[in-house]
């Protein structure tokens, strides 16, 4: 590996494999997030390359003659990183480590690398160093020298391998996080069995959809906001007053992103149960984008894979006071009737909002179809 200050800002080139039958504008705004990921990790990006192929190269993702391209860039550009769009195996992340001679990196480990440096409480660093830890168990290489050592006299079948060896730590320490969760999960279940006097909101999203910023308007909160992705990834509860006799519990926690790694949804699975168990979502897209559709879509899977799927739900447009937001609103409300155009910065179409939620959970909550459950200033 190259040797370099510690004290410098890391140097990363960007790779991305683009297959014959994926959608161009998808990978090219695939991309374009990688980028904003790398930036939030702390990197500096120097340099790009794709390659469009019917199927990525099996051993080294891009071809021989494009690895060789990458390995001129990185030393051309001094970089210090390769950070890989496509989501690499053990085989392919050994092989490109070792002819680029540096750090090989793919999305999965960016996102892990960004949630890391942003967990805050004790339940995130937990489900984020469990994430971590599945990650390099499924990044170790198994190479002829860690086959299995044959059973001696009077043994049946193999013995202990030295990679088995030399995992039982890690294997150990997950099984110990995996147990903190479950008792975290338990707490929590236990705390959410208590008769709650108010509607819980949730406010889920696309990372960057501005769901702190919508936190905050609602409820007069000051919750911490970043125009970065993952900004926050502890979930934050605040009171919010809808009119003078209706209040909810809102709460925000961890935004979604395309290729969200599995290990972290599970990890996160007890932060993201807060949606599960909501009476309403609020789902918040950034009517700026371009391709608000897709994000979208993405929300609409992550929710299904936490067990979302049927909590009743808006669907809530906001930075519709930027200037590309207003003919992508259009479209989308032709598309979804019901979606609520909002700027949770200026407050544009919030009292349009706070009536959409009252008359939701007017409709879903049974907690506001009882006169006593009506809280009076």
């Amino acid at each position: 590996m190259k040797l370099h200050d510690t004290h410098s800002v890391e140097r990363a080139v960007l790779a991305q494999v683009v297959q014959a039958k994926s959608d161009v504008a998808e990978a090219a705004d695939s991309l374009l997030e990688l980028q904003r990921l790398t930036d939030t990790a702390g990197l500096e990006i120097v340099g790009q390359l794709t390659q469009n192929r019917l199927k990525p190269d099996g051993g080294t993702m891009f071809g021989s003659g494009k690895v060789a391209d990458l390995k001129s860039l990185v030393e051309a550009k001094a970089a210090d990183t390769v950070i890989f769009d496509n989501e690499l195996n053990a085989i392919q992340s050994y092989n490109l480590t070792k002819a680029l001679n540096t750090r090989v990196m793919d999305r999965t480990e960016i996102i892990l690398e960004i949630f890391a440096r942003r967990a805050r409480s004790a339940e995130a660093q937990v489900q984020v160093e469990l994430a971590r830890l599945q990650f390099r168990l499924s990044r170790i290489m198994v190479t002829e020298a860690q086959q299995r050592f044959k059973g001696g006299i009077g043994m049946k079948g193999p013995g202990e391998s030295h990679l088995q060896l030399r995992n039982a730590p890690l294997r150990r320490r997950v099984a110990e996080l995996k147990k903190r969760l479950e008792d975290i999960r338990k707490r929590q279940t236990a705390r959410d069995s208590v008769k709650r006097k108010w509607p819980v909101v949730s406010l889920v999203g696309y990372t960057n959809a501005g769901k702190s910023t919508l936190l905050n308007a609602l409820s007069g909160a000051d919750a911490y906001i970043d125009d970065r992705l993952f900004a926050t990834l502890d979930t934050k509860t605040r009171m919010a007053w809808l009119n003078p006799t209706r209040q909810i519990l809102l709460t925000d926690t961890v935004g979604f992103i395309r290729h969200l790694p599995h290990g972290l949804v599970a990890s996160f699975r007890s932060t993201l149960n807060v949606a599960a168990q909501a009476d309403l979502l609020m789902i918040v897209v950034d009517a700026a984008y371009p391709r608000m559709e897709d994000h979208i879509a993405i929300c609409t899977a992550t929710l299904a894979e936490i067990g979302a799927r049927n909590v009743p739900s808006l669907l809530i447009l906001n930075k519709c006071d930027c200037g590309t937001a207003g003919n992508a609103v259009t479209h989308i409300t032709e598309k979804y009737p019901q979606a609520i155009p909002v700027s949770a910065r200026t407050g544009y179409g919030m009292p349009l909002l706070k009536q959409a939620i009252i008359e939701e959970l007017q409709k879903c909550c049974t907690l506001w179809r009882l006169p006593s459950a009506i809280s009076r200033i």
